[in-house]
């Protein structure tokens, strides 16, 4: 989405929230596709070593969404790789968040679609189907819903229960 949004803005005006609505994840994402700075409503996949429903999500319409995969912090196998981050470019997809790895960096820098993970990895997952998809999530110790709000820009990362702008 091409909203305009300053992720250090939205944290000046809900520093105070104590509701829960409003919820910031640590700082230990790494940037590696080619937009900067992201928005847009979030949907969820659950998965460990296994990026079987990340490929099928990336690889339907994406309509402005942002994907946030709990690969549970994972730094052994890469979640997306180069193909994987063209098919969410190619499909409309906003972003994708990792709590994982990535794989082809060069590659995911020539993507037009928000890339976050933790890490590169260069082997890939093995592929058994497993996993959730629409569930909660826990991202470093941050709950993040399906629905929920997610604002990323080079100051960080930024989660909503609404949208924010």
């Amino acid at each position: 989405m091409s909203i305009s949004f300053a992720t250090c803005d939205l944290c000046d005006s809900f520093k105070n929230d104590s509701t829960g609505d409003f919820r910031v994840l640590p700082p230990v994402f790494r940037d590696y596709g080619a937009v900067r700075a992201f928005c847009g409503p979030v949907v969820t996949v659950k998965c460990f070593e296994d990026n079987s429903l990340v490929k099928a999500a990336v690889d339907s319409p994406g309509q402005g969404r942002v994907l946030v995969v709990d690969g549970g912090g994972s730094l052994r196998r890469a979640l997306l790789g180069g193909n994987l981050g063209a098919a969410a470019a190619r499909n409309g997809w906003a972003g994708v968040v990792i709590d994982g790895c990535v794989r082809d960096v060069a590659e995911l820098a020539t993507h037009p679609v928000g890339i976050r993970a933790l890490a590169s990895m260069p082997l890939p997952t093995e592929k058994r189907n497993e996993g959730q998809r629409d569930v909660a999530v826990q991202i470093q110790g941050v709950w993040v819903r399906p629905g929920d709000w997610l604002y990323a820009d080079a100051d960080g990362i930024v989660i909503s229960s609404k949208p924010l702008v």
